[in-house]
């Protein structure tokens, strides 16, 4: 049974959370609407945001990526900055971002090389 994953990210301005995720993940693979973008960050995995300012704020997602320290730093370089850094007592690590609403995007990795 093939199952895809669509995890949504309200948010309450368009224009500015598009650009903040077009620096977090690249450019999306597609518009379904005038208020959704939508990502890919895997074969059949998506993440998306959607204009619905009374739910903005509150998703928390996290990713797992091979290269954390790549990821850190690339997204350092596009300015965007970790609000916590967590490492859990088995060595994985884990940053946590948030948009300009306060959604959580943290990303995961193992113990540092």
């Amino acid at each position: 049974m093939a199952v895809d994953l669509f995890a949504g990210l309200p948010v309450s301005d368009y224009e500015l959370s598009l650009t903040w995720y077009e620096r977090l993940l690249g450019a999306p693979a597609f518009f379904p609407n005038e208020v959704e973008a939508v990502w890919e960050i895997g074969e059949h995995r998506y993440l998306y945001i959607d204009v619905r300012p009374e739910h903005a704020g509150h998703a928390m997602h996290t990713l797992f990526v091979d290269d954390l320290d790549a990821w850190v730093d690339r997204l350092a370089d596009q300015g965007i900055s970790p609000a916590e850094r967590e490492t859990y007592e088995n060595g994985v690590r884990k940053v946590t971002y948030r948009d300009p609403d306060g959604n959580e995007i943290g990303l995961g990795g193992g113990p540092a090389e």
